[in-house]
């Protein structure tokens, strides 16, 4: 059974037993203006992310499911990053730095990681205090869908497929 919720025009349906959130709306938003800071010490903003179909994803290591779904992530990323897609894992602020270096490195994961030192990534892209939280964002800066859980990846790659096709 669905459970909606009406925020700011956009439907949040909770469905029972999935652990998953979706939100979804008639039209897309702008991606928050934010900067996010690399495990290597340069600088992405949210501009930076137009031109390609970008997963923002907000983790922790500490976080079971984000830990779960981290390979899946992985093998969305290795499909898609020649087709003009990309990933932006961003390590939640209490997140120790040495842990997700240590997560990174044993892991290899092969997209660009940040951490979010002081909360205001976070912040700016809707207060998250739940991980998983995943965004997608069109070519055109927009958010065209949130998942807080992990997404179902058979319907995130149609969906990254759509976003890939459109000019």
């Amino acid at each position: 059974m669905a459970i909606k919720h009406w925020m700011a025009g956009v439907a949040l349906a909770a469905f029972a037993g999935l652990g998953a959130y979706v939100f979804w709306g008639g039209h897309s938003a702008a991606a928050p203006q934010s900067s996010f800071v690399l495990l290597d010490g340069s600088t992405r903003t949210t501009e930076d992310l137009k031109g390609k179909v970008t997963l923002v994803n907000f983790w922790a290591t500490s976080c079971t499911t984000c830990v779960a779904e981290m390979p899946e992530i992985i093998k969305t990323y290795d499909k898609y990053k020649d087709k003009g897609y990309d990933t932006l894992a961003v390590a939640m602020s209490y997140d120790p730095p040495s842990y997700v270096v240590n997560f990174v490195q044993s892991r290899q994961l092969p997209f660009k990681v940040a951490l979010d030192n002081t909360g205001a990534a976070a912040k700016a892209w809707g207060d998250i205090r739940i991980t998983p939280t995943t965004y997608i964002v069109n070519k055109r800066g927009e958010i065209v869908k949130t998942y807080v859980g992990a997404p179902d990846f058979a319907e995130l790659h149609k969906l990254i497929e759509k976003l890939l096709a459109e000019a």
